[in-house]
């Protein structure tokens, strides 16, 4: 490899200055060969990602997206923070290579790591493609501890003690999504007034901290890479923008909430909310059992979960209002009262 190759002169893909990022890697000394390339791998409902590569090595580059930005939502030094520390854990993380916590390398800031191989499963197809039921349920239970010896890393221990408060995560939560909703929402939304009920009957019902632990946010099979000939190991776990120090029950009652049918309307064909794997009630329990926790008031956990789900499905309708893109239009907002009637029946 050599450190002097020419500027970038291929094509950018739209949201991604080529020639600028290369500039700004030979500035930060990350060994680069020959003309640089990137392509889009998703992008659209949240962060923009793309496989950056050149002649002898691959990266992954995640930035914000184009258009209908929330605040908070698309944190680049968050997710690399975590990334970096966790790297000689037992959580499978991507190399930290680079980050840009403002606009100036290349027009948005931006965070990037080293490209792991391997197989990423989005779809129920894919899901299916693992082989039988049983190779599926076991490559559940490798997510699952995963998950597990994440909320058991010590944050201290990996200079993450300062990555959150360790306490009052849960009304933060009740209050941050209550207010994402005030900023995605349609005038006269007819969906406002149960959002509205379940906001407060959340905020009456928050029971103590179970502990604290690092989060993850958005935890699920297509957020993470397995690897491409054996499904019951997991190469990184990926989308770190949501985590932070927070409530671990809650990052395991929104990973069941996920395996519910209506995540497919936000998410179509997912891979997640295919009945091939174990229900919601079945994860849980397998969470438990693997982090040796038990799932106290997890009626408030799950409603919580639905909640932010649903408002999530707002986010992304909402963003679609903006110019966005067109692929998932409406159709995504139809989850939004399912979820908020879902997270009503939790707290009866």
């Amino acid at each position: 490899m050599t450190t002097d190759a020419p500027t970038s002169r291929a094509t950018s893909p739209e949201g991604l200055d080529l020639g600028a990022l290369d500039h700004h890697l030979q500035s930060i000394g990350v060994p680069r060969s020959g003309e640089l390339h990137a392509e889009l791998i998703a992008g659209g409902r949240s962060n923009l990602t793309f496989l950056v590569h050149d002649d002898a090595s691959k990266w992954v580059l995640r930035r914000p997206p184009l258009h209908g930005l929330t605040p908070s939502a698309h944190d680049m030094a968050r997710e690399y923070k975590v990334v970096a520390a966790l790297a000689d854990t037992a959580v499978p993380v991507a190399r930290a290579v680079a980050l840009a916590d403002d606009d100036a390398a290349i027009g948005t800031t931006f965070q990037m790591v080293e490209y792991v191989p391997g197989r990423v499963v989005r779809y129920a197809s894919e899901l299916e493609a693992l082989g039988t039921q049983n190779d599926i349920e076991a490559c559940v239970d490798a997510l699952i501890g995963v998950l597990a010896d994440l909320h058991a890393v010590d944050p201290e221990s990996v200079g993450l003690g300062d990555f959150g408060k360790p306490t009052g995560y849960l009304e933060r939560q009740v209050r941050r999504w209550g207010s994402q909703w005030d900023l995605v929402k349609t005038d006269d939304d007819p969906r406002d007034a149960d959002v509205r009920l379940l906001h407060a009957k959340l905020g009456d019902r928050i029971p103590s901290q179970s502990r604290s632990a690092i989060v993850h946010g958005d935890y699920r099979i297509d957020n993470t890479m397995l690897d491409a000939d054996d499904a019951t190991t997991v190469r990184a776990v990926l989308d770190w923008e949501m985590s932070t120090l927070g409530d671990p029950l809650s990052d395991a009652a929104l990973m069941c909430v996920y395996r519910h049918p209506t995540f497919d309307k936000v998410h179509a064909g997912a891979a997640w909310a295919s009945p091939l794997i174990p229900s919601a009630d079945d994860l849980a329990q397998r969470y438990s059992l693997a982090s040796d926790q038990p799932l106290m008031h997890w009626d408030f956990y799950m409603a919580l979960a639905y909640f932010k789900l649903g408002i999530i499905a707002a986010g992304i309708q909402f963003r679609d209002r903006m110019g966005g893109g067109t692929e998932y239009g409406d159709k995504v907002g139809e989850a939004v009262a399912p979820c908020i009637a879902m997270g009503l029946a939790e707290l009866g």
